[in-house]
């Protein structure tokens, strides 16, 4: 009798044995009893036998993690087998916790039940499904974070999921905003007399022409000017204290007289009838307001004169992109009445006032003006850069979810394991998002169906929050 025991009992060993062993090649799920046999927990993968329904990838003939959206072959020749829709599903086996198998199941809490297909089904009680197979009971210690979601090897290769490594770059976006070109303030000059005079004759010089520094304009008569001058010969011919001729020096310079007609008058020794008016820089004549023989009052503008050997544009930055424009910042300007023509600059001062109709506030670049090709007033498209100098935490656009009151990553912890985690971001632009907290470089990041993870990453956790409050004893 005992050796008839011992053969049954070696025979169920051994068909157990087996049974183990081509677990891989069963279409379906094991059944509770076996899983608590053994300490396994079955999960998604692809089954052997063949299927039925569309090819959806191929995979590595011996089971290895590899695989193809097209027919491929292995090093050695063999064809890799094609997966179809009905035989996207498998085992996984994950080794017991060794320091929960020594605790009895009697002794742990169950937080809840599961579907035994693997559903999103759950149960604060037993119950079966429709197939009549139990729930699974969910010990504590056993449930995994309710927000992190795990997909099988196929259902990767159908959403197309893609991630990246989190990296340190320089990040920053182009402002984009109108202008016109503006005369340098500082380079302009005008050609005015400080005294009553009349003008005797004009230089053909006329509105836009180009003078040079020194260049006559006009030759005017100044009562004024012939009486101080007559003093300063007086003050020369009877030799008198340097301290007074120094006087009378002064005056005639007071007047407006260059130093190089005072020089002809102290070596000519004679008052001229008419004085010559010289032009004070080398620019373009923006005004002539001048005719011969006319009167001149003190202070009346005969010539306004401006350089444009470096010229000024001024754009109107609005004011939500105020905080993203710095001094110094590199800009580029491109003239619409010069196609294919561009100028580089940098931001030179930013206006403090915010214009009240606008809401824009005026930002000055200085940029060269080679051969004078920008005139004033024209219009121009100004790109202002706004890249900061130093590399932050940086990822693609596409892995930030942004909800509007919380923005979402999604880490790839490898093995089809992603979880959600909330970031604070900075600065976009160039089609990357400054992460200032949440994640660190080298972790990686879901950048391509993000969304349907977090989708079912937010149902896995509104189902845990429903179930678990029941379940409390």
């Amino acid at each position: 009798m005992k050796r008839i025991v011992l053969i049954g009992l070696f025979l169920a060993a051994v068909v157990l044995a087996g049974a183990v062993g081509n677990l891989a090649d069963i279409r379906g799920l094991p059944a509770p009893g076996v899983r608590a046999w053994f300490g396994v927990e079955p999960t998604l993968a692809a089954a052997e036998p063949a299927g039925t329904g569309m090819v959806i990838y191929y995979r590595d003939p011996d089971g290895k993690p590899f695989y193809s959206a097209t027919p491929r072959h292995t090093e050695e020749g063999r064809a890799f087998r094609a997966v179809r829709t009905s035989e996207d599903v498998s085992f996984e086996f994950k080794a017991p916790n060794m320091a929960e198998a020594t605790v009895p199941a009697s002794a742990r809490r169950i937080l809840y039940y599961r579907n035994p297909m693997g559903l999103p089904d759950t149960s604060p009680t037993p119950k079966k499904d429709s197939m009549g197979m139990d729930y699974i009971p969910v010990y504590e210690g056993e449930d995994d974070s309710g927000s992190v979601v795990k997909l099988s090897p196929g259902r990767l290769q159908r959403t197309g999921v893609r991630s990246e490594v989190v990296e340190r770059r320089a990040v920053g976006r182009l402002v984009r905003v109108p202008g016109t070109v503006q005369l340098d303030e500082r380079r302009i000059s005008v050609v005015a007399t400080r005294s009553d005079a009349f003008v005797n004759e004009v230089a053909s010089v006329t509105t836009g022409d180009q003078v040079t520094k020194g260049q006559v304009l006009l030759r005017l008569y100044s009562a004024d000017i012939a009486a101080a001058g007559a003093q300063f010969l007086t003050d020369l011919s009877i030799g008198r204290r340097d301290g007074a001729v120094g006087g009378a020096r002064q005056r005639l310079e007071n007047l407006g007289l260059s130093p190089r007609v005072i020089d002809e008058i102290e070596r000519t020794r004679k008052v001229p009838l008419s004085v010559t008016w010289h032009a004070p820089r080398d620019g373009i004549v923006l005004e002539r307001n001048v005719v011969d023989g006319m009167k001149a009052a003190p202070g009346e503008v005969l010539f306004r004169i401006a350089d444009i050997s470096t010229i000024w544009v001024l754009a109107d930055v609005p004011e939500f992109d105020l905080g993203l424009v710095r001094p110094g910042a590199p800009t580029t300007i491109r003239i619409r009445s010069l196609p294919g023509r561009s100028f580089e600059g940098h931001v030179s001062l930013i206006y403090p006032q915010v214009g009240e109709a606008t809401r824009a506030t005026r930002v000055r670049i200085e940029i060269a003006n080679p051969g004078g090709m920008l005139l004033p007033n024209m219009y121009a498209d100004v790109e202002i850069g706004t890249a900061g100098a130093t590399p932050v935490v940086a990822v693609p656009d596409d892995a930030v979810i942004d909800t509007g009151t919380r923005q979402v990553v999604l880490l790839d912890q490898g093995d089809g394991k992603f979880e959600p985690r909330v970031v604070q971001i900075g600065l976009r632009g160039e089609g990357f998002t400054e992460i200032r907290e949440g994640i660190a470089v080298g972790d990686r990041v879901v950048v391509a169906a993000n969304f349907l993870i977090d989708a079912e990453s937010n149902l896995k956790a509104a189902l845990r929050s429903l179930t678990t409050p029941e379940a409390q004893p």
